[in-house]
C-alpha cells in the first residue's frame, strides 16, 4: 500500500514489479524523437502571448494587424510570436495582396487547445479557483 506524507511523495513500500503493468507501459512509451517533438510543441503553448494568439484564432483566420488590435500586443511582436507557432506547425498563413492571414494548422491544435482550457476549467472549479 502507498504511503503518503505531506512534506514527500507517496512511494511504494513492496518493491513488487508487474509485469504485466510495465510491458504495457513499455509499449506506449514515447521513443526519443516523439518525445522531443511533443516537448517542444508544449513549450510552444506554455507562453501567454501565444496562447492568447491561438484563442484569437479559435474561430478563424486572423491578419496580423488583427491580432495586434485583439491581444494589445505591437505587430512586431504578434509576428515574432507567430514565427515561433508556424515553425512548430501550429499556425499557417496564407498571402492576400499585401496582408498575410494566420490561422491554426490544423483540427488538432484547436482539440488540443480545447482540451487544455477543458481541464484546467475543471480542476479550478473542483479547487474553486474560478
Amino acid at each position: 500500500m502507498p504511503r503518503s506524507t505531506s512534506l514527500s511523495q507517496p512511494t511504494c513500500l513492496d518493491t513488487n514489479i508487474h509485469e504485466d503493468k510495465v510491458s504495457a507501459a513499455r509499449s506506449r512509451l514515447l521513443d526519443e524523437t516523439r518525445a522531443t517533438l511533443l516537448a517542444e510543441t508544449f513549450q510552444a503553448l506554455a507562453d501567454i502571448n501565444r496562447l492568447r494568439l491561438i484563442s484569437a484564432m479559435m474561430d478563424g483566420e486572423l491578419c496580423v494587424c488583427d491580432l495586434a488590435v485583439v491581444t494589445g500586443m505591437s505587430q512586431s511582436a504578434v509576428s515574432h510570436q507567430l514565427r515561433g507557432l508556424r515553425t512548430l506547425r501550429l499556425v499557417k498563413y496564407r498571402k492576400e495582396g499585401r496582408t498575410v492571414y494566420y490561422s491554426l494548422d490544423d483540427e488538432h491544435i484547436r482539440d488540443l487547445f480545447q482540451r487544455g482550457l477543458e481541464h484546467i476549467e475543471h480542476a479550478a472549479i473542483s479547487r474553486s479557483l474560478l
